[in-house]
């Protein structure tokens, strides 16, 4: 097992300065439409299907519901047979890992059907608090009995199966998404299961761009959502999901390493696959990017970003609210800029795998970079990090994002690369070949 990885510092070994690379599918659509394919009635076939840590617990965790589910890694395919919105198995126990989307999603899904559900998770996500889901799931009948602490995994929860215990489904039920967005998403997608007119009314604004995302798929699998101005989701009574061919977008989260490579190594990056019509919201860090100076570009592949031409970028005052997923990937930009960088709106990512906010503070300082923090920001100063061993605390983000300032400065090791598997699980293997492209070795 690799326990530490030596980034290879290559600032001045480049000989090639375009890069074109290829990334796994989207975590965040390969969740939802997994989770879609289960509530629709017959088999739906999704292709470029992300395969990682967290897409298979998932599929663990439908597969155990008693889902038919036929996996091809090889070709990045997923059957998967619907039972309209029924769940095979009225009784059963599931183990979500670390993976949020399926902790959230299917605790709303269990919540709004019929049977009662064991639900367990890993040490870590036993940590991210998840009452303001089940307080919403409870205004809807569903009973919920906690077996550690109250709030948080483990519980067995039972379901409200077409409004049953509930004398709130289709008037407004409220949730708060200040701590994570999946919480809204899970209810919207398994709103249906109530049989009543919904009406669900959000609290907080932190990342929308993901129930944008959750919004279109619902929709492509044929469930409309209306709007009652900025706050409130409505779903008719009766709508039904259809079993669909469908295609996963490229991660744009995974992306968004290689495309930061762009200032960092003064490099031109092309990730296949990547549109400006994607619906991930982390898109909006290529914009980030330009604004520091870099220029974006589409071509017959995919976005291209090209750096600066005198190879210089610029520290910018980023609200990063939407794209949070990428708040470690800017910090680590950052460090090499011309003039200190704000990244805002980042309150809630103390309260994700890790606390990100902390762990950006702790690692620049380790490296020797000056940052200050606040509740909801942290500044960076740029430097020359000094040679350190990266702690990852567990988290996929921290590893992929800090290995990044690795290939500018000299002696950066990343401690437990291996936690990237969540999402990336071959990440190092991807960036290893990237160094070797980009050297001509």
């Amino acid at each position: 097992m690799m326990e530490k990885y030596a980034v290879p510092c290559i600032r001045d070994k480049i000989e090639k300065r375009t890069l074109l690379v290829t990334v796994p599918g989207s975590k965040s659509i390969t969740n939802r439409a997994l989770l879609l394919a289960t509530l629709a009635k017959g088999e739906s076939i999704l292709r470029g299907t992300l395969f990682s840590e967290d897409s298979r617990y998932f599929l663990s965790c439908i597969k155990d519901l008693g889902f038919a589910c036929e996996v091809d890694e090889e070709n990045r395919t997923v059957r998967v047979t619907g039972m309209g919105g029924q769940v095979p198995k009225e009784n059963a126990s599931i183990y979500v890992g670390s993976a949020g989307t399926a902790a959230r999603f299917l605790t709303a899904f269990l919540g709004l059907n019929g049977g009662e559900y064991s639900i367990d998770s890993s040490d870590q996500m036993k940590k991210r608090p998840m009452d303001a889901l089940l307080d919403s799931l409870e205004k809807l009948g569903a009973k919920v009995k906690f077996e550690g602490e109250e709030g948080h995994f483990p519980f067995r929860i039972e379901g409200a199966a077409q409004g049953k215990n509930s004398d709130t489904a289709g008037e407004l039920v409220t949730v708060d998404v200040n701590r994570s967005s999946q919480f809204l998403s899970a209810l919207l997608i398994s709103a249906c299961r109530t049989g009543k007119d919904m009406k669900i009314q959000v609290e907080g604004d932190h990342g929308m761009a993901y129930v944008d995302m959750t919004v279109r798929m619902m929709e492509q699998f044929g469930i409309k959502v209306r709007k009652e101005g900025e706050r409130i989701y409505c779903i008719d009574a009766g709508a039904v999901y259809h079993a669909l061919d469908y295609p996963v977008e490229p991660d744009v989260s995974a992306a968004c390493y290689f495309y930061a490579m762009c200032p960092i190594l003064g490099i031109s990056v092309t990730v296949e696959g990547v549109w400006k019509t994607s619906m991930q919201g982390d898109l909006r860090f290529l914009t980030f990017l330009e604004e520091m100076g870099c220029t974006l570009q589409e071509g017959e592949k995919g976005l291209t970003l090209l750096p600066p031409a005198d190879g210089i970028y610029h520290g910018i005052t980023a609200d990063m609210s939407t794209c949070s997923d990428q708040a470690i990937t800017m910090a680590a930009t950052a460090v090499f800029a011309d003039s200190p960088t704000t990244i805002t709106g980042i309150g809630h990512i103390r309260f994700q795998e890790s606390n990100r906010l902390q762990a950006i503070v702790n690692e620049l300082s380790r490296l020797g970079i000056h940052c200050e923090s606040t509740e909801d920001s942290v500044t960076i100063y740029p430097g020359i990090p000094q040679p350190a061993v990266i702690q990852t605390y567990e988290d996929h983000r921290m590893a992929m994002g800090f290995s990044l300032i690795g290939l500018h400065a000299e002696g950066i090791v990343i401690h437990d690369p291996l936690c990237c598997k969540k999402t990336f699980e071959n990440y190092f293997d991807v960036l290893d070949n990237v160094v070797l492209e980009l050297c001509n070795k």
